[in-house]
């Protein structure tokens, strides 16, 4: 600690702004011009504790008072509300001039308006979209472009041009058939599953693999023999076709089957057997027997119902019955 000439009449100022003389002329920091916390405690301006952040605000409230103690403008009033300051921890000078909080603040200002996102134009389509027709004007047409097919590749051409089917926007093959047409033995299915789907080509997923075993096991192969399906587009999630699109689709069945000309019609699954024999019964009541397929026009042709190859495949206590169904139609072929 220095000593300064002038300390020993220097005064601090309390809360109420009394002037208190210091005692001790060597408690003041001459170098740095402070009132220390010996002084101030003495003279009523520090805290009596002397432990943590208390010593340091009251350091800097003595310290404070004392400096402007030394201004002749600076009345008891300020002082209080200059300790009343550093006392709540306000004791730095953040900018050089003062705030006014309560003033108003001006209106803020609204960004300028983004002009809005043009909206792209809608698509026109080269085609125009196929007018609502009514179950029997499709059934009506779908009659005539049957009708018109002079050949079993022009059959296929028509049908996959055909828009009366509303499985045509959901499949995403055309399945129409594969083997040899002409063939003595047609077998006709239900629908494409999800694999021939995929494939384009009827009987090649599971079940189909268990088809080509059967025939093979009475002597015929795949190429031997001509394979369809009721339905060329696969239902979504391989429900059952509904009334409307077996109806749809059945003029194009009838006239392929006339086209192909078999000696013996195989109806595998309820859905294919009902259809084309225009039955109620169950596929359990018309397997085990002969049958006669009567197209509109034309001569009725031998026909036998099979279980599905798909039922099998979830009973296969039913394959014993399905064998003797293959034994027969193999001598019903034999005697031909």
């Amino acid at each position: 600690r220095a000593h300064h000439p002038r300390l020993d009449s220097v005064a601090a100022v309390d809360a109420r702004g009394a002037s208190i003389p210091v005692r001790a002329k060597h408690d003041i920091r001459a170098d740095a011009g402070e009132l220390s916390y010996g002084a101030a405690r003495r003279n009523g301006l520090a805290s009596r504790s002397v432990r943590g952040p208390t010593v340091q605000r009251d350091r800097k409230t003595a310290a404070v008072c004392y400096h402007f103690s030394m201004n002749e403008n600076f009345s008891g009033v300020e002082a209080a509300l200059l300790e009343w300051y550093i006392a709540a921890g306000a004791d730095e000078a953040i900018g050089d001039t003062p705030v006014d909080r309560f003033a108003p603040r001006p209106a803020p200002q609204k960004p300028p308006a983004s002009p809005a996102p043009r909206q792209p134009a809608p698509r026109q389509s080269s085609s125009p979209a196929p007018a609502l027709r009514s179950r029997e004007a499709n059934e009506q047409t779908a009659r005539e472009t049957a009708a018109g097919a002079a050949t079993v590749a022009e059959l296929r051409a028509v049908l996959e041009a055909f828009d009366g089917c509303p499985l045509k926007a959901t499949a995403t093959n055309f399945v129409f058939a594969d083997g040899k047409p002409g063939a003595p033995l047609m077998l006709v299915g239900e629908a494409p599953g999800a694999e021939e789907d995929r494939q384009g080509l009827p009987f090649v997923g599971p079940a189909g693999r268990l088809l080509d075993r059967m025939l093979e096991a009475i002597g015929i192969g795949r190429q031997e023999a001509y394979i369809s399906n009721i339905l060329p587009w696969r239902p979504p999630g391989n429900r059952n076709p509904t009334d409307s699109e077996i109806a749809a689709c059945l003029p194009f069945v009838e006239r392929h089957i006339e086209l192909a000309a078999p000696q013996i019609l195989i109806l595998v699954g309820g859905v294919s057997a009902k259809s084309l024999l225009r039955s109620k019964d169950g596929i359990m009541r018309l397997r085990g027997r002969w049958l006669k397929y009567r197209p509109p026009e034309g001569e009725p042709v031998t026909a036998r119902a099979l279980l599905h190859p798909a039922y099998l495949l979830r009973q296969p206590a039913q394959k014993r019955v399905t064998w003797r169904d293959l034994l027969e139609i193999r001598e019903r072929l034999d005697a031909n």
